[in-house]
């Protein structure tokens, strides 16, 4: 097997645990939410990236990864950005209707093209935005409903995008910066995000709900089904860092609205939820755009590959033309081409208790 077949196998792989995960984790939490009453979304959250932390812990003293410490201050602003992203989408989805809360997730992809174009240099083709056009169509027609617009809504709704975007493309920035990989970084990042949630968590849990998460009763089927969530989640966020690291922050939030269409597909057949072809007709629009944007990246990647290939053999004539001694040159150096994201209090949103 060659390292480039391998390269593909993995991500591939990536790919697929984070559908299964996040499709599992949004069973149970359905199951917490619905049957047991369970509405504290934020303080589940924080949980969820405790048990992430101590599992991961256990592995390391197990000599399964290799810690790797770097910038502290890196990890701390990125471990309290995750935290805050979280914190605003659920306030986004408490202040605003559910169709608002589908645009202000549809509006990522836009906002992370956006930055990554102005800040990191990143091009997209006119074939990967038109792509990206077609999915956010087809899932814009499956999953919005209405739209009440508010001021504190919309406010927090920008707030909760632009953390979003930058939490993902910090992901991704940061595994390649210091060359770390998805476990290191998320085992050093995952106290702070916990730590921010759990004190965050029941002030804004009672905010939204007007519960206590003290006061709850916990029976034994509740405890179990958050015992489950919280090991489901392990392998979510685990997925989610794999996946960004791995590719892209765009192609994660594009993931993500595969998980949406799986998840409204699984609600129709399995818990006869309401359909209707109006749902159908945008999930196949999103397929479309979803299979366009697979199939395109993949050309582009090809062809990159091809083209540095067909460049380093100009490099290396270039070198050797070079006189043998020259103390004041550098070696040359190849360069490569390739450029450095919970809907508890109303039914139908699409965080999920997302870790």
């Amino acid at each position: 097997m060659t390292e480039g077949t391998g390269t593909q196998l993995g991500t591939v792989g990536a790919l697929g645990l984070s559908v299964i995960s996040s499709v599992s984790i949004v069973i149970c939490n359905k199951a917490l939410l619905t049957t047991f009453g369970f509405n504290f979304a934020t303080t589940l959250t924080s949980w969820h990236l405790l048990v992430t932390f101590c599992s991961l812990h256990v592995a390391r003293m197990l000599k399964l990864f290799e810690h790797k410490a770097f910038d502290i201050n890196t990890v701390v602003g990125f471990g309290l950005l995750n935290g805050v992203s979280i914190g605003f989408l659920n306030l986004c989805l408490g202040f605003n209707s559910v169709g608002f809360y589908q645009m202000t997730k549809l509006a990522i992809i836009p906002c992370t093209v956006l930055l990554e174009t102005l800040f990191l240099g990143k091009l997209f083709s006119r074939r990967i935005q038109a792509a990206l056009f077609v999915l956010l169509f087809g899932v814009g027609i499956a999953t919005v409903t209405d739209l009440q617009l508010n001021f504190l809504g919309s406010v927090l709704a920008a707030l909760a995008i632009i953390t979003t975007c930058i939490a993902q493309i910090m992901t991704n920035t940061i595994q390649k910066k210091f060359k770390v990989t998805s476990t290191q970084l998320l085992y050093q990042s995952c106290p702070f995000q916990a730590v921010t949630l759990l004190i965050a968590g029941p002030f804004l849990d009672g905010f939204l709900t007007k519960k206590n998460v003290f006061s709850f009763t916990y029976t034994f089927p509740i405890l179990g089904f958050i015992i489950l969530s919280c090991l489901i989640s392990v392998s979510v966020n685990f997925s989610t860092f794999l996946v960004i690291g791995k590719t892209s922050p765009v192609t994660y939030q594009v993931l993500g609205h595969l998980k949406t269409c799986l998840i409204l597909a699984f609600g129709y057949i399995l818990l006869e939820n309401p359909f209707s072809w109006h749902n159908i007709f945008g999930i196949f629009i999103a397929v479309i755009g979803m299979v366009l944007y697979s199939y395109i990246s993949v050309k582009e990647s090809q062809q990159k590959a091809t083209e540095s290939h067909v460049q380093l053999p100009q490099v290396t004539t270039e070198k050797e033309t070079e006189p043998l001694i020259n103390g004041d040159a550098e070696p040359n150096k190849i360069q490569d081409p390739s450029h450095l994201v919970a809907s508890w209090n109303r039914p139908g949103g699409a965080k999920d208790f997302q870790a």
